[in-house]
């Protein structure tokens, strides 16, 4: 399936379809709020389709670029560093919703975790290649691995963000492994986030009713399970086929972020059974893809950073999945090429465009 001028075809067709799919569910789950917010049903879609142009544009330029070039030391460096100074930026500039997340410029908004997590994969990728002859050495390769992962995870956490922080933390665990540092490694690591993770989800007050409501989401229907609970009334409503595209009810000022975190609740609602799962089929189509990619691939470099693209898009895909069919507790992360957010679909694209350059390299 892959094509020696344009890379994966499969991979490249997926991509744009979700993207696609992604500007027309915005469009759904947004034109009612958006014409009583901003006068204009089509606020958040015109942004959204901005994004995605973009993001094409960019995939396919990086498609094409000298694949030298992202292993150069300079790229790596350049990236992990610049993605570093944003995270640390955004911690002094004013809160959004209770969270720093957000660096809001010109009126456009940009998520600095959303590339922090690429510039992890970059730089584990070339640091763990770099070091493939002494992968099993705890000085030269796992501690500097560790130590750029526990400095991205905690500016992250520091913005009030542990839904990505943990995503952050599982990714580099799976590419350390691949790459084959030792899973005792990666166990005695582990040891010290067992405490954090505990006084963030029963010592933070706001995390600890989430938890609550995540375990009986009915009995706080009125105040922290609102939302959860609005999102299982959407996918329970669209039975088998859905209301049919445009005729969800609950996001209509029922939903909170209907076209962000919680788009998947419009799918499920407007689209079905049968909708909601072909969304998952085809991440499911995307990995199988993303994975073929790393297998392949002769070179440890190009293995290990296809290998951490696909993971963090498909680890994100179905944790916010699970979100909205209240598998885990809520958590703010949207749906890779499906949720409004103009950050996050351009550095999903962007992660695209590399993985298709990787996939040109493997026969």
């Amino acid at each position: 399936m892959n094509d020696e001028r344009g890379g994966d075809r499969l991979l490249l067709a997926v991509s744009i379809g979700l993207t696609l799919f992604g500007v027309i569910m915005v469009y759904s789950a947004s034109a009612v709020m958006a014409k009583y917010s901003y006068n204009s049903q089509f606020y958040f879609v015109v942004r959204q389709s901005i994004a995605a142009v973009l993001g094409i544009a960019i995939m396919l330029v990086l498609m094409n670029v000298d694949p030298q070039l992202l292993r150069r030391p300079l790229t790596v460096y350049a990236v992990l560093l610049i993605s570093i100074l944003l995270l640390v930026v955004v911690l002094f500039l004013p809160a959004t919703k209770g969270t720093h997340r957000f660096i809001k410029l010109l009126g456009v908004s940009f998520q600095p975790s959303e590339l922090g997590k690429f510039a992890l994969v970059l730089f584990l990728a070339y640091y763990l290649s770099k070091r493939s002859g002494e992968i099993r050495s705890i000085l030269k390769t796992f501690v500097p691995c560790c130590v750029v992962t526990a400095l991205i995870s905690a500016l992250v956490l520091a913005g009030k963000d542990l839904g990505t922080t943990v995503v952050i933390g599982l990714v580099a665990a799976v590419m350390m492994l691949a790459a084959g540092v030792p899973f005792r490694y990666m166990a005695v690591c582990a040891l010290p986030t067992v405490p954090v993770l505990y006084w963030q989800l029963f010592h933070v007050a706001y995390r600890q009713q989430r938890l609550k409501a995540f375990l009986d989401p009915w009995q706080y229907a009125r105040d922290e399970g609102f939302q959860v609970v609005q999102s299982l009334i959407a996918i329970g409503s669209g039975g088998m086929h859905g209301l049919g595209l445009g005729q969800g009810k609950q996001k209509m000022f029922y939903l909170p972020e209907a076209h962000t975190d919680f788009i998947y609740a419009v799918i499920g609602e407007e689209l079905g059974f049968i909708g909601a799962v072909t969304v998952v089929l085809v991440f499911l189509i995307f990995m199988w893809r993303g994975l073929h990619i790393a297998r392949a691939a002769e070179d440890m470099f190009v293995s290990l950073l296809a290998t951490g693209i696909t993971v963090t898009l498909v680890m994100q895909a179905f944790f916010n999945m699970s979100v909205v069919l209240s598998l885990v507790p809520a958590k703010g992360i949207p749906l890779p090429f499906i949720s409004y957010g103009g950050s996050s679909l351009l550095l999903s694209l962007t992660a695209v465009g590399l993985l298709l350059n990787l996939s040109k390299q493997v026969e």
